[in-house]
């Protein structure tokens, strides 16, 4: 393809991209399926890869994050972002109207304009040349933190304005998770055995404020636009100006969920309805804001040091029950984390049946001292998903009982394997390479492009197996002849074929992929070559002690741990010799010549001009260097470039060589 075919051609998927973008993300209304959007990015990734001078800011593949930052830099808002008022109950709405009216010396009705009040992290965003160039966070109400990165993540933020918009524009809104992807988020780290997001603010806020921006771009983040950020009010009304933003295809409440009306009565009547249709709303709200919708009435009426006078938000009554815990079981996940789960009396909360509620880890359980037998209160986190709010204490009758998840599980209680809990860790975890909760997922990884690299075995044929009860362990996947294969779903002889010669091809995988293939909590890829190149075969590592473990650079108390744990279990090492019987033959890493960097720790920090930062870390390794994240006093070399932060003033306080960009390239070619 030549350059002006591919210029056609990108700027086509771009505006689709868009488009679907825009209709998922802002209108609800999806015209394509997941799939073919990701072949469609796919298509534009591969182009400007191809032809990166015609990269461009306003690119949908300028979502998927940058590199990590130092920090955040700050930004002075132009005119506050005030916090509002809170009014209780209908009373306290009608005497806002009064105050407005008397102070307005009016005495017929004000129009109003009413919305929902979205609980997120609110934020400002800034277009100049239609284009979006800046974020910032609320902060204090006068000065925000540069958000950029993270805001230009979210699929609903266009990046560039349509051409009936004006050239600049500054608007304020509200980054939030909707309900079901909240429940997805928090069910993903409690797999993880991470610690969950206590209500989808915590969680858009968290997210927002990442250091890193892939982080965010990993979370689906949707973002609602409310109120101008500048002084531009030529729309005349709160009304007209949601209108407007619609045309410059910002998200906004659309339909009755804004509804503009005539004096208070009516006003309370649509407070009303917003908190009927509560439980059916995607997202979380916690109330709903009434504003003077007339921008020439909101300048007279002015505001106060904390809040405008001329709007307010109605807050809602929380939603919970009382009910009593008759158990607390442990479920497995699919990463081995135990999730402990209380067993509730049936009690309604918002118009659902809650019958159960996750208690997360041990840590989350002795904080809150819930025993079985115990009355509580609980409620819908985020109206979705169902929590324990507080212990009755008071009306214990001394009969219920504790729960600890050491003393009740000893061993993993979805297939006996050892139990355990590295330091600083939220969960305790099964360390069982063929436990069937997280079998599934374990024979994904193992089969995967960075592991085995088994071609042709995917996701859904591994499904399949597991389903089938043909799988308990990796090593079964070598068991299978062609007839097996050919048995499954969508599958011929041919495909066993492919499949069977894959598995035998695979076998003589180099020592680091295996080990990353096998699961091991906090053994990556880095540390897999770590640990590859110190014990050079198998048999040497899995005698290894755990002193001898974190004597290796880069290896730290809690890997070491996870690692003595999963190789001194009884049923990992029985897999292990499996796969081996099988005629895998883990490969020793070549041996890198002495080089410049020769057994000592580098670290890069700031951009590079020459090359990526990923091609840095090659020359490095290739050199006999070893590329570390953090300084330390174990650190030799920190290689230093431009927009270099904390990693560089921990080096010189730490008198770690600091090299720049320059002499890292000549050391490179000279030694």
């Amino acid at each position: 393809m030549n350059l002006n075919a591919a210029r056609k051609r990108i700027d086509e998927l771009r505006q689709l991209l868009d488009e679907h973008s825009h209709r998922y993300y802002v209108l609800d209304a999806p015209s394509i399926s997941d799939e073919e959007y990701d072949r469609l990015f796919r298509e534009l990734t591969q182009l400007e890869g191809q032809f990166p001078e015609l990269t461009a800011p306003d690119s949908p593949t300028a979502r998927v994050g940058g590199a990590p930052l130092e920090g955040f830099d700050k930004v002075v808002h132009a005119r506050p972002m005030l916090s509002l008022q809170n009014a209780f109950d209908h009373q306290e709405l009608r005497a806002f109207d009064e105050r407005v009216r008397r102070f307005l010396g009016n005495e017929g009705p004000i129009r109003y304009a009413v919305e929902p009040k979205i609980d997120g992290l609110a934020v400002q965003v800034s277009y100049s040349g239609r284009l979006f160039t800046i974020g910032a966070t609320r902060g204090d109400g006068l000065i925000g933190e540069d958000v950029t990165q993270n805001l230009r993540t979210i699929r609903g933020l266009p990046l560039r304005l349509p051409d009936s918009a004006p050239d600049e524009l500054r608007v304020r809104g509200e980054v939030y998770l909707s309900k079901r992807d909240f429940a997805g988020l928090n069910q993903a780290k409690e797999e993880a055995g991470e610690k969950t997001f206590a209500n989808p603010r915590n969680a858009a806020a968290g997210s927002v404020r990442q250091l890193d921006p892939q982080i965010a771009a990993a979370r689906p983040l949707r973002i609602v636009f409310y109120a101008p950020g500048g002084a531009d009010r030529s729309a005349g009304g709160q009304c007209a100006f949601l209108e407007l933003l619609r045309n410059y295809r910002l998200p906004t409440h659309a339909g009755s969920l804004a509804q503009c009306c005539e004096g208070i009565e009516q006003t309370i009547d649509a407070v009303r309805w917003i908190e009927q249709q509560r439980r059916e709303l995607p997202f979380d709200i916690d109330g709903a804001v009434v504003k003077v919708d007339d921008f020439e009435l909101q300048g007279r009426l002015g505001a106060t040091a904390h809040h405008p006078r001329w709007a307010i938000a109605v807050k809602f009554k929380a939603q919970k029950a009382q009910t009593r815990v008759n158990a607390i079981e442990v479920q497995v996940g699919r990463t081995g984390a135990l999730t402990p789960v209380a067993k509730l009396d049936p009690a309604a909360v918002g118009g659902v049946t809650i019958r159960s509620a996750s208690l997360h880890n041990q840590d989350e359980i002795d904080r809150l001292d819930v025993r079985e037998g115990d009355q509580v209160l609980i409620q819908r986190a985020g109206d979705v998903i169902p929590e324990i709010l507080e212990v009755l204490v008071d009306q214990r009758d001394g009969s219920e009982r504790k729960f600890s998840i050491p003393e009740r599980h000893r061993a993993c209680p979805a297939c006996g394997s050892a139990v355990v809990r590295a330091p600083g860790d939220a969960a305790y975890r099964c360390v069982g390479l063929a436990c069937p909760a997280k079998l599934a997922e374990s024979l994904k990884h193992f089969a995967s492009k960075g592991c085995m690299n088994i071609e042709g075995l995917g996701d859904k044929l591994i499904d399949q197996l597991v389903e089938r009860g043909l799988v308990h362990s990796p090593a079964d996947l070598y068991d299978l002849g062609e007839a097996a294969w050919a048995e499954l779903d969508r599958m011929g002889l041919k495909s066993a074929r492919n499949i069977v010669e894959a598995l035998e091809r695979g076998k003589h995988v180099s020592l680091n992929r295996l080990l990353a293939a096998l699961g091991i909590r906090m053994v990556g890829e880095t540390v897999a070559e770590l640990l590859a190149r110190r014990y050079r075969t198998l048999d040497g590592l899995l005698g290894a002690q755990y002193d001898e473990l974190t004597a290796i650079d880069g290896v730290g108390p809690k890997v070491a741990r996870s690692i003595v744990d999963f190789f001194s279990d009884a049923a990992n090492r029985e897999v292990i010799g499996r796969l081996l019987d099988h005629g895998v033959e883990p490969q020793p890493l070549a041996q890198i010549e002495q080089g410049v960097f020769a057994d000592q720790s580098v670290v890069l920090t700031g951009e590079l001009e020459s090359m990526t930062r990923a091609e840095a870390k090659e020359r490095i390794k290739s050199a006999g260097g070893r590329v570390s994240g953090s300084v330390s006093s174990k650190t030799d070399l920190v290689v230093a470039g431009p927009g270099a932060g904390s990693k560089l003033s921990k080096a010189q306080k730490l008198g770690v060589k600091v090299i720049d960009e320059q002499r890292f390239l000549e050391m490179l070619e000279h030694g």
